[in-house]
């Protein structure tokens, strides 16, 4: 721990410097999530540093979700929820969106649904089918006319597919591509004739093999939903973007 404290040595961003200490402390687990910080005063004598700089150190690791700091408390080591990973990512490819974006999203779905799907279908539990089951049944009762509803709904019924995976890393790759799916759905076909009573289709068989555990079932029915949705971005991108 030693070594975490010792003098940074140097005039030129210091509070970058401390920062960057810190959170490789942080990342080596040398202050583990939970663990207290010394005292503003002490974290000065031991990295040699003014207030000010050490202060601007501290903010941008709470700003980041690394530590915390509370009045009369202290400071203490947080980590990252996945929460935070996930707005960070959405936040990103909001910045990005334009027609590159959108056709980088059709082929690492291409690549990673299918398998999500047959993952799905092995860890999934009553819950998530009873879940994706009333997803279905809003789907199909949704009103024509609310385009904004549909596109939700079908949204969810994929972060449900994620989520039926039980598995975090998953979730925090996928979720923020997930969430551009109703801007790109309204952007581009959401208006199709019959898309809806298309989709209904492909998620009930979805549904189904994940219901029985059918791993091809569900691999097969989601490259087949996932080839038309990509054939209807690329036919009407250049329309929009």
């Amino acid at each position: 721990m030693d070594d975490v404290f010792k003098k940074i040595g140097s005039k030129i961003t210091l509070s970058q410097k401390i920062e960057r200490r810190l959170e490789a402390a942080i990342r080596e687990k040398k202050l583990p999530i939970g663990s207290k910080l010394p005292t503003e005063r002490e974290l000065c004598e031991s990295f040699g540093v003014s207030r000010t700089a050490l202060r601007e150190a501290l903010r941008r690791l709470s700003a980041r979700g690394l530590i915390v700091i509370t009045k009369g408390s202290g400071m203490k080591v947080t980590g990252i929820k996945i929460e935070e990973a996930i707005s960070t990512l959405n936040l990103y490819y909001d910045l990005q969106f334009d027609r590159n974006l959108i056709a980088q999203i059709i082929e690492v779905r291409k690549i990673f649904e299918p398998e999500i799907g047959r993952l799905a279908s092995t860890q999934r539990t009553e819950e998530d089918i009873l879940e994706l089951s009333n997803n279905l049944i809003l789907f199909k009762n949704c009103d024509p006319d609310n385009t904004q509803l549909e596109s939700d709904l079908d949204n969810k019924f994929h972060l449900l597919m994620v989520k039926a995976t039980h598995n975090p890393i998953i979730q925090v790759t996928m979720e923020p591509i997930y969430t551009l799916l109703p801007r790109m759905r309204n952007l581009i076909y959401a208006n199709i004739d019959g898309e809806k009573e298309i989709t209904y289709k492909y998620h009930a068989e979805m549904l189904e093999a994940v219901k029985v555990k059918d791993q091809e079932g569900i691999v097969l029915a989601t490259q087949k939903h996932l080839e038309r949705s990509g054939d209807n971005y690329y036919k009407y991108l250049h329309q929009y973007l």
